[in-house]
């Protein structure tokens, strides 16, 4: 059994945007904003500029958690094309409220320029 791959940092923007590979293992984060425990469907928001993102997010594997509406998630998952567009499929979705953004927006950036620098992937 291999065990999966740890995740790429992808800013919600870029999700929403259609910038990861279908099946590509992924960390973003959000606001979760709605919460469909019937459908086991989550939500995730994030500004950037003057625009507003939505990553959707399957929360079958991770259920029953406590939703917070309003506080900020962190999810680590794999992404699926699906009609309504990308979805994560969660594997983990922890609650990170108080985590300052602008740091890890910073740290996920010097990471990718590590990365590059190194001749790997960003």
């Amino acid at each position: 059994m291999t065990l999966p791959k740890p995740g790429t940092y992808y800013f919600p923007w870029e999700v929403s945007a259609g910038q990861v590979p279908d099946g590509d293992a992924l960390r973003t984060f959000g606001r979760l904003s709605v919460y469909d425990m019937t459908e086991s469907r989550a939500t995730l928001t994030a500004q950037h500029g003057s625009e507003q993102h939505q990553v959707l997010v399957c929360t079958k594997l991770v259920e029953p958690f406590p939703a917070q509406l309003g506080s900020l998630y962190l999810v680590l998952g794999e992404l699926e094309q699906q009609k309504g567009g990308p979805v994560v499929k969660a594997r983990v979705l922890t609650c990170v409220e108080g985590l300052h953004l602008p740091l890890l927006e910073r740290a996920v950036e010097e990471q990718r320029l590590y990365r590059r620098e190194r001749g790997g992937r960003p």
